[in-house]
């Protein structure tokens, strides 16, 4: 990975977009992306498409989302103590003593999740953290500071913490899921720019909204789009690590490759095309299976109209959705190699149909 690369990657993760407040990640995304492409299209609640080719008949989309979890502001105390909702898969497990950054009216207010000192808790009758007992103390005295500042019901609240590389071999930080996505398809674009190779069927580098509240952005941007062929980029769990059955989330590492998903929505021919890209590019990857949907963009392209040939490919992830979300960097890498090579692969008006 380049220096410029690097640097995009690292202002994209570091940048708020919390699902449904995605628009200035986006348009880091689409400023990055520009030099590479003929063309955007954007939408009413903010899903980005970067266009190569536009016009063909033949239509071909590489997906990944824009959106990280984050809280609301649910309920201001007398004393002025906040307390949240989730906004996505939010982990209250992970709050306490978690510093935050909260979106109010009158700009960014710092808070932490407090939580009650080991000496003062009583031994045998320790409450853990749940949804009811986290809280956020932003130095205020009462509420009418609280609200002072800008802060009421609704406001976004997200956990401040920014992206590192870890022992010079993985990404670390929080929304790894899945600006990650973000960021390598944005590299397969410039890679195709840079290597003058261009599809004879239009390509879409779509980045969706609000997948982290069950796929929506991707279900609008796919009913406008009519793709094709689709080709979603998410990450899947790391099984690697203590605490996670093996027998039950199969047996996923880091450093071994992108994954790629079998399951209903992952139709067989399309997947066996992305088998053989792999093997004649010697690219090493992994097999998960889902019992039934995939829980990504996947699903909404593949039921989308009067259905899309769609596939998964995932970069395996440590600790989602926790502030320290884990990606190896050779994974990334051998994942924009490998959707670089699929794109290339591909024939204009190729077919996946079961019955051609």
């Amino acid at each position: 990975m380049d220096e410029k690369s690097l640097d995009f990657l690292t202002r994209y993760l570091n940048n708020p977009a919390p699902t449904g407040f995605e628009s200035q990640g986006q348009k880091i995304w689409m400023d990055y992306m520009r030099p590479y492409v003929d063309e955007f299209i954007t939408d009413t609640y903010g899903n980005a498409v970067a266009v190569v080719n536009p016009g063909a008949s033949y239509k071909v989309v590489l997906a990944a989302h824009a959106d990280e979890i984050s809280w609301f502001v649910s309920h201001i105390t007398t004393d002025g103590f906040i307390y949240v909702k989730r906004n996505g898969g939010s982990d209250h497990i992970i709050a306490p003593s978690k510093r935050v950054t909260i979106f109010g009216d009158n700009g960014i207010v710092k808070g932490l999740f407090g939580w009650p000192a080991i000496h003062t808790r009583t031994k045998g009758r320790e409450e853990t953290p749940k949804l009811t007992n986290i809280f956020i103390d932003v130095g205020a005295a009462n509420e009418a500071e609280v609200r002072a500042m800008g802060i009421h019901t609704g406001s976004v609240v997200l956990f401040d913490e920014e992206f590192q590389i870890l022992n010079d071999r993985y990404f670390t930080g929080r929304a790894l899921d899945n600006r990650l996505g973000g960021f390598m398809i944005a590299e397969v674009a410039r890679r195709l720019h840079e290597a003058r190779q261009r599809p004879d069927y239009t390509l879409y580098f779509v980045n969706s909204v609000q997948e982290e509240v069950g796929m929506r952005g991707a279900q609008m941007i796919a009913e406008r789009l009519r793709p094709d062929v689709a080709l979603v980029t998410d990450v899947t769990h790391d099984t690697s690590t203590p605490m996670v059955d093996k027998f039950e989330n199969g047996d996923i590492r880091c450093g071994r490759g992108p994954v790629l998903m079998i399951g209903p929505a992952v139709h067989n021919k399309l997947l066996a095309h992305l088998v053989g890209v792999a093997k004649d590019k010697e690219i090493a990857f992994q097999y998960d299976a889902a019992s039934r949907a995939t829980g990504t963009d996947t699903d909404a392209f593949a039921y989308s109209h009067t259905g899309v040939a769609s596939a998964l490919v995932s970069v395996p992830l440590r600790y989602m959705h926790t502030t320290v979300e884990m990606v190896h960097k050779d994974d990334v890498e051998a994942t924009v190699n490998f959707m670089h090579n699929f794109v290339l692969s591909l024939e204009n008006g190729q077919k996946f149909s079961y019955f051609d």
